[in-house]
């Protein structure tokens, strides 16, 4: 993993600087894990952390808008958000999710929903968010986390007010999905990716 991250942001990050991102990422995860951690999942958020970083020093993603969607546990709302972004915008945008209490797992409904409309997320797992990935973040858009929300100075925050899917019935995480991609739609037409 340390190779392959190495080897795609080595012209950014030195090979240790990498190697302590890994390592931080791990234990940042293993403080909301209660089992074993996959290999995917660190390597997944330590990617995101280093294109955050990146971002903020200036040395990636020039030019390209960012978003993070941060909810609670980071299984529901704020997936199905990320994956309508991936879905309608490509990668005209960089993606961010995560919660303030990450849960274990991402909500199978949440999957099944996305789905059924073309959208894959079923790789997808909860994370926390950081400071790195929100201060990297053009917009941020938070969904029902109150408080534990991160706040920076010269940030657009949006909060959407969406039902939590959590233990919802299918037609009822359907109707989150649908409120969701409308409104994942007005933001990247406000945003001029649309």
């Amino acid at each position: 993993m340390v190779e392959r991250l190495s080897a795609e942001f080595g012209s950014v990050f030195a090979a240790f600087e990498v190697e302590q991102m890994v390592a931080a990422s791990i234990g940042m995860l293993e403080e909301i894990r209660s089992g074993p951690l996959r290999v995917d999942e660190v390597e997944g958020f330590t990617r995101n952390r280093l294109r955050a970083q990146g971002k903020i020093e200036g040395t990636l993603f020039a030019g390209i808008p960012s978003v993070v969607f941060v909810c609670v546990h980071n299984a529901g709302r704020s997936q199905m958000s990320a994956g309508w972004a991936r879905h309608l915008a490509g990668d005209r945008l960089l993606i961010f999710s995560g919660g303030s209490a990450p849960a274990e797992t991402i909500n199978q409904r949440a999957v099944e929903a996305m789905a059924e409309i073309g959208v894959d997320i079923a790789g997808a797992y909860p994370a926390p968010f950081t400071d790195e990935i929100v201060r990297a973040s053009d917009v941020v858009v938070t969904m029902g986390c109150g408080d534990a929300c991160p706040y920076f100075p010269g940030k657009r925050y949006l909060d959407w007010e969406l039902a939590d899917p959590h233990g919802a019935s299918l037609d009822e995480v359907r109707a989150v999905r649908d409120d969701i991609g409308r409104r994942v739609g007005q933001l990247l037409a406000e945003m001029g990716l649309r």
